[in-house]
Formats: structure tokens, sequence, C-alpha cells
């Protein structure tokens, strides 16, 4: 290899030829490369002076995710190079990707949900339909997919017990609040209106026209019914309403370890990033618990 700059271009056409990347990826990972053989004045950095580019690009005020980005395409690229014998050395061995933080959807308040619960109208068949999803979203924690998977085998309202299934097809049985099976048991025969003479599809939740509802459906209805309750539509989303199950559990004194068997996670980590609790909550369990977080 007589340069950086034709090692990048080689490497760029395998992405291309190889791994079948779009022309639009190719072009953000020519701009990053090409970014850095400017900075490395078209030669093989050492470690050192790897490390030291990284600083650069904090220095200059770069996101986190961006540098991440370009650490990325940095890695890819020098792997490449030892791999196919264009040299023999790769000074990102040692080099650390920057740690992203994991950002939290915000959740809504008791009082906002329960004004989003309250908005569906109440006097005809799609708003029950409409109250009877939300509040089985928000009664379960359940994904959307999960919601317009539900089955009518599914529920056991005698029990107050739902068998949802999620990722990898993996069932879990969830608890059904006294709220969500009132308004299921209310939705249920207007169920059958809007399945009409058609075959059922056998799906809980259906759209005006009998069929089961979509993912775009059911963020339609969420979206819709926040309006209602005069709520802001980017704070909104089907995932808003699980985060919001999982915080609001917390707060109340839940265990990671049932919060996490409620949504479903597979690791107790991903429960502790949608379940970090409110700071006013922090303060309050400290004030009331903490020997010395009074007042001499």
């Amino acid at each position: 290899m007589t340069s950086l700059r034709e090692g990048i271009d080689e490497y760029l056409a395998s992405l291309a030829v190889e791994r079948g990347l779009a022309a639009n990826t190719i072009d953000a990972y020519r701009r990053d490369l090409t970014a850095y053989a400017d900075a490395m004045g078209d030669t093989l950095p050492t470690a050192g002076r790897l490390v030291g580019y990284v600083a650069e690009l904090y220095a200059a005020g770069l996101a986190a995710s961006t540098v991440a980005r370009r650490v990325a395409a940095i890695k890819g690229l020098h792997r490449f190079l030892v791999a196919e014998h264009l040299t023999d050395q790769d000074p990102t061995v040692l080099l650390d990707s920057p740690r992203l933080a994991r950002s939290l959807p915000k959740a809504l308040t008791v009082a906002e949900v329960f004004r989003l619960l309250e908005a569906p109208d109440g006097t005809v068949p799609l708003g029950r339909r409409d109250r009877a999803l939300l509040e089985f979203l928000y009664a379960t924690g359940a994904r959307v997919s999960e919601a317009t998977a539900l089955q009518l085998q599914d529920l056991d309202l005698e029990d107050r017990i739902a068998t949802v299934t999620g990722k990898g097809s993996k069932q879990r049985r969830v608890p059904l609040g006294g709220f969500a099976v009132e308004a299921l048991a209310g939705y249920l025969p207007d169920r059958l209106r809007l399945k009409g003479d058609r075959p059922d599809p056998g799906a809980v939740f259906l759209n005006a026209r009998g069929k089961p509802l979509t993912r775009q459906g059911v963020w339609f209805i969420v979206r819709r019914q926040g309006r209602r309750a005069g709520l802001e539509d980017q704070r909104l989303s089907p995932h808003v309403l699980r985060h919001s199950a999982a915080t609001h559990m917390v707060e109340g004194g839940a265990d990671l370890r049932t919060v996490q068997e409620l949504l479903g996670h597979a690791s107790i980590s991903t429960t502790q990033v949608y379940t970090r609790v409110s700071p006013q909550h922090l303060y309050e369990v400290y004030i009331t618990s903490h020997p010395r977080s009074r007042q001499p």
C-alpha cells in the first residue's frame, strides 16, 4: 500500500462489492475516512497518534455518537488493510470505542396517563376499542408488536391474565388490572360488530374494517387520543406508555426483577435503563430512609 488514501479506496470498494452497502452508507464512510486521511497526512498513524486524533475530535466539539461512528469506520478500515496484507500494523487494536449513554424515553406522569386513558369517547365502538387498547398497553407494559399479535385465546379476563408473545416468540403471562379487565370486557362485544360477517382473524384489537390493527394503527390511536387529552405529539408513542408503566411501578415500590418479568426483558440491565426513577422520587426515598438526611 503506497498511501492511506489508496487503502481507503480499496476498503470502500470492498464495502460496495462484497458487503453490498448502500451508496449513501458508502458516502458516509468516505467522508469520515477522508477526514481521517487529511488529519493523518495520508500516512499510517501510530497507536499514539490515533489516540490523539480521537481526542482532537472531542476537542472540536463533535458529539460522542459522531466520534463513535468515525472510530468504527477507522477500525473497520485498519482490520481490512491487515486482512488484505496491505499492511502488517493495526494501530486501532488498543483503541476503545466511545461509550454512548443510553437515552431514556420521557415517561408521562401518572396524571398525564390518566388523562390519556380517559380521552377515548366511550359512547362509540371505536372509542371503547381505543380505551381497551390503551388500558392494555399501560397495564401490561406490552410492546406495540405484542399488542397487535394478541389473540382472543390469550386473554383470560376471569383470572385477569394475558399471555403475551414477545421477542423470539417467547411467551409470558402478565396480570391485568381491574381497569384493563373492565375496558376489555366492554370492548369485546364491539369487536364482534367490527368483525361483522367476515371470517374472524383472531386478533383482539381490530380496525374499523374488521382486520387486525397494525403497528401503524396503534401509533395513530395513541397520538390521536393524546391530542384529545391535550398531550404533545412528540412525547407520545406506544413505547412511552410501556416506559411509563415500568417507571410508575418502580416508583410505587415494585422490585426490578418483577418489572423485568412484566416487560419480558432477557437481562436485568435492560430493565434498569427503562425504570430509572425520577430525581424527585429518589429525593423522597432518601429523605425518608437515610439516617442523616434531615437537618440537625
